[in-house]
């Protein structure tokens, strides 16, 4: 067992743990942000992804939100270009990520005993070098991100194709989750899920 701030973390009960990323398992959610800024403002669109309302779409795929940037701010960026820009940005700064111990630790302690899934709004390409750059690529039996659903988070469909593939009953799996789209995702999709709070330490200074 593994606490964090006043959460005890515990698999009894459960068949399966499916862990978010980014902000979950990994410190990344800050530079996931600074690629946003850098991406947007190579596109043209400098200052208008304000932090609070970043960390409050985070788990959402990043096509989704350039979409949703272009409504809120009558702007006609392409997702797909903003995608790649922010992409490139953020893997540029793999070499900073860390993982947030508690969370890493409780997944090692489950290691060959209980089905351990990634689910993650993140494209495949930048999670598994994410997974590699803090040294868990191994820990876990699957991952699922958003190139393998239609619909991303707060659909319930990367949670549900994970516990697919774990062979395990959704209701029998625990989710960790730190993002407000990703907690929706793993309720909708009939799992209990742990909010896991962004302390301020895991926060870039």
């Amino acid at each position: 067992m593994a606490t964090i701030g006043e959460i005890n973390l515990s698999a009894d009960g459960f068949d399966a743990v499916i862990f978010d990323c980014d902000g979950t398992l990994v410190n990344s959610m800050p530079y996931h942000f600074e690629a946003w800024c850098e991406a947007l403002s190579l596109h043209g669109a400098a200052n208008i992804f304000k932090e609070d309302v970043f960390y409050a779409m985070g788990g959402r795929p990043t096509k989704d939100i350039v979409v949703e940037i272009n409504d809120e701010y009558n702007l006609k960026l392409d997702p797909a270009a903003v995608a790649f820009a922010k992409r490139e940005a953020f893997l540029r700064k793999l070499g900073q990520l860390e993982l947030i111990d508690e969370v890493a630790a409780f997944a090692e302690s489950l290691r060959g005993k209980v089905p351990m899934a990634i689910a993650t709004g993140g494209t495949r390409l930048v999670i598994e070098k994410t997974l590699q750059a803090v040294g868990v690529s191994d820990l876990f039996d699957e991952v699922v991100t958003a190139d393998d659903v239609v619909l991303g988070k707060p659909a319930p469909d990367i949670f549900l194709k994970a516990a697919a593939l774990l062979g395990v009953s959704p209701e029998r799996c625990l989710v960790l989750e730190d993002a407000p789209a990703g907690v929706m995702a793993g309720q909708l999709a009939g799992m209990t899920v742990i909010s896991i709070p962004a302390p301020l330490d895991y926060r870039k200074k």
